[in-house]
């Protein structure tokens, strides 16, 4: 594979000014095909082990592909404590409108998934380019803030929120743990998509482990019930966790992908 240059996208002006970092490989062969746009996960960056072997099969198949790091995740700038749903999604659509090419394939791992479905409305409401070909959904967390945390705050934790505007709690991923502010509480509750139908327009292809501990499978066959105008795909994998980033994981995500590109 070739080497590709971090490239930065400049978003915001004055106090909410940041370089969002991003990385495109160009289409070599497949010039018709859609982008391959990897949408990362919740204090995920875009060297991670899935993100890394999606640029590996779209430099082998000739595909175009796009990743980039949302404000306050790896090589982007910007305050990680200032991160809502919202401000990503403005990022992610910023940098795919500036790069992908006029169709694209949208694989969002965890809040990625979240992020590639308010893509699609967001997309679909300006009536521009590009549009959407297919939805790859990873352990996708849709409305995680409401569905899938507050239900399960401890007192602390609420009154954390309260008073601090923020909580922490234990991460199995980092050692410094996760960061969980009031903003981001309250802006997910305006981004919400497990409220009706959700019309994508697209096939969607969900991979969801069964042994995942931070978004039980249930949240996945939830999702399924909001798409029941598209051509859907759910795999269960019985011993698969959150991550799902084993070789047998990430052969099932590219052939997901394949099937929706070539």
């Amino acid at each position: 594979m070739t080497e590709q240059a971090i490239e930065f996208l400049h978003i915001g002006t004055g106090d909410d000014a940041r370089n969002i970092a991003f990385l495109h490989r160009p289409a070599t062969s497949q010039q018709d095909a859609p982008t391959l746009v990897w949408l990362g996960g919740y204090r995920s960056d875009m060297t991670g082990t899935k993100a890394v072997e999606l640029d590996r099969f779209a430099a082998e198949s000739g595909l175009a592909c796009l990743r980039l790091d949302y404000s306050g995740h790896g090589a982007s700038g910007g305050d990680f404590n200032k991160g809502t749903i919202s401000r990503w999604l403005e990022e992610a659509l910023a940098v795919v409108r500036a790069k992908a090419s006029s169709r694209v394939v949208l694989v969002g791992s965890s809040m990625g998934g979240w992020i590639a479905l308010r893509m699609v409305e967001e997309l679909r409401k300006a009536g521009d380019a590009p549009s959407v070909a297919g939805l790859v959904l990873i352990a996708p967390a849709p409305d995680f803030t409401q569905e899938l945390i507050e239900p399960s705050l401890t007192d602390a934790e609420k009154t954390s929120l309260a008073e601090r505007g923020y909580f922490e709690e234990h991460s199995d991923y980092s050692p410094e743990p996760n960061i969980f502010t009031r903003a981001l509480m309250e802006d997910g509750r305006q981004n919400r998509v497990l409220t009706g139908i959700i019309t994508t327009g697209c096939p969607v292809h969900v991979l969801q482990g069964m042994r995942d501990p931070d978004v039980p499978y249930q949240h996945a066959l939830k999702l399924i019930e909001h798409l029941p105008a598209d051509d859907v795909v759910l795999t269960l994998i019985r011993d698969g966790d959150h991550r799902l980033s084993r070789p047998q994981d990430i052969e099932r995500m590219l052939a997901a992908v394949k099937a929706l590109t070539i």
